[in-house]
């Protein structure tokens, strides 16, 4: 019973101190599967699979820990142009944690310039609306009379600017970008007035390094390593390796590991030529695997070919 009640203490003020004090925490979800989501982080990739393209993730994180973060994704996309050499897409994310819950919408346009060797550099902008919404009633508050946690945050809008560039042949691919470039504040001295604001729920600004190559071993055997770097000011660097093998076209198998963080098993399914799903689950190497049953991952994506040549031989990325 005593157990219990810290246990619930603790939970309660985790989940604010991750919403209130976010220069330390963790801002923008994570993702294991980022080698399929790509969109979400860099608009530079709309329309790189030369395909209407959309994709829906959703992200469980430290399962049975109260108020433990819940993700989900959806993109759009699809090359446009007379020449296909611009991308148009849309990405929406919702994401929970505790009592706040943050969703945005984002319209991604990319710009393509071929190579003579088939290569693409693309470039990419990201528009759009990001909004917050805090409600103090699930915190377990020790002074019910705080007038800081009085007055719940209702669609509290923010804009958002981002920017991206992604470099790819048919084996190879390689993306800096930075999704929101506005360092905006969530709260205001109306809202909590003895509070030092500047230290309150800034959006900083989050920087992203991708790259992955896909090494043909054999005819129906494929391996693709990758990896992802995220620095947010403030934060530890977050660095993400992975390493994924196409067997026959049709499986995808393989694991991942989050430094000081977490180890991720990740199997898929060329269910048919246009229709992929995927599965990750990741074990936290951290003390909080103690509080929690790990995280779980699924992934969804279907294409709309406009060349039938696309489907012959599927782009491992």
């Amino acid at each position: 019973m005593i157990l219990n009640k810290h246990r619930n203490l603790w939970l309660s003020a985790f989940a604010l101190f991750a919403v209130l004090f976010s220069g330390i925490a963790q801002q923008d979800p994570q993702y294991t599967q980022y080698m399929y989501n790509t969109q979400v982080v860099n608009p530079a990739y709309a329309g790189s699979r030369e395909a209407l393209s959309f994709g829906l993730l959703g992200r469980t994180q430290w399962v049975s820990l109260e108020g433990s973060p819940e993700t989900g994704t959806f993109t759009v996309n699809s090359p446009v142009g007379l020449y296909d050499n611009m991308g148009l897409g849309l990405s929406v994310v919702y994401d929970r944690i505790g009592p706040a819950v943050e969703s945005n919408v984002a319209v991604d346009y990319a710009y393509s310039i071929r190579f003579l060797n088939e290569a693409k550099l693309v470039l990419g902008l990201k528009a759009g609306l990001d909004m917050l919404d805090v409600d103090y009633s699930k915190l377990n508050i020790f002074d019910a009379n705080d007038p800081h946690f009085q007055n719940n945050v209702d669609n509290r809008l923010q804009p958002q600017v981002g920017a991206g560039m992604y470099y790819y042949t048919d084996k190879f691919y390689a993306g800096l970008s930075v999704p929101n470039f506005l360092n905006s504040k969530h709260y205001d001295e109306s809202s909590l007035e003895n509070a030092n604001v500047n230290d309150i729920a800034i959006e900083r600004l989050h920087y992203f390094l991708i790259a992955g190559y896909v090494f043909d071993l054999n005819e129906n055997l494929k391996f693709k390593p990758a990896t992802l770097f995220k620095y947010v000011s403030g934060s530890p660097l977050q660095w993400d390796m992975s390493a994924n093998f196409l067997i026959n076209e049709k499986f995808t198998l393989g694991a991942s590991y989050r430094w000081s963080a977490s180890v991720s098993a990740m199997a898929g399914f060329q269910i048919t030529d246009s229709f992929f799903a995927g599965l990750a689950y990741d074990y936290q190497s951290t003390n909080i695997e103690r509080y929690s049953d790990g995280s779980y991952e699924v992934f969804l994506r279907f294409d709309i070919f406009n060349r039938s040549d696309r489907i012959v031989t599927p782009r491992f990325f």
